[in-house]
């Protein structure tokens, strides 16, 4: 899986095209991650003791990862992702436009 937790991604397809947002949790055995503020969903709930409020409360749906790009923290564009080995034998991601390592 080429995004992780704290990325910040580019929505290209659904109804949140062109949002941008930072990964808040990646689900790899699903293929799907959760970006803050994208694909909000409205969900009806009932009031569990004293823990949380009744009514109907926003949150983020899972989006799948087909759907965002990762955007590179140097060149600022939304980028496609190699892999590679450094120096030091270690697999690093890397931005395919710029050549820049992501990690």
């Amino acid at each position: 899986m080429n995004i992780r937790k704290n990325d910040t991604v580019l929505v290209i397809a659904g109804k949140d095209r062109g949002k941008k947002g930072k990964v808040r949790k990646a689900l790899p055995k699903k293929d799907k991650v959760i970006v803050e503020g994208v694909n909000m969903i409205k969900r009806h709930s009932r009031a569990r003791r004293e823990a949380r409020q009744a009514g109907i409360i926003e949150l983020e749906a899972p989006l799948d990862i087909s759907n965002v790009m990762l955007i590179c923290n140097k060149c600022n564009k939304p980028a496609r992702v190699g892999f590679r080995f450094l120096a030091d034998g270690r697999k690093a991601r890397f931005c395919r436009s710029c050549h820049e390592v992501i990690d």
